[in-house]
């Protein structure tokens, strides 16, 4: 079993599912939530991760 995990982002403003990172299941257990870019909106907003 591998301790890292891949997850996709999406935005929850405009429904874009742009970034995919990896986190530690144990350290993080909840939901990630990160800053990133959108190129739709022009501006940084929170992308949180989703179920695949």
């Amino acid at each position: 079993m591998t301790m890292r995990q891949h997850v996709i982002l999406a935005s929850e403003e405009t429904g874009e599912r742009l970034y995919l990172t990896s986190k530690n299941v144990r350290n993080t257990p909840d939901r990630l939530v990160l800053k990133k870019y959108s190129p739709k909106l022009g501006r940084r907003t929170e992308f949180k991760e989703v179920k695949k």
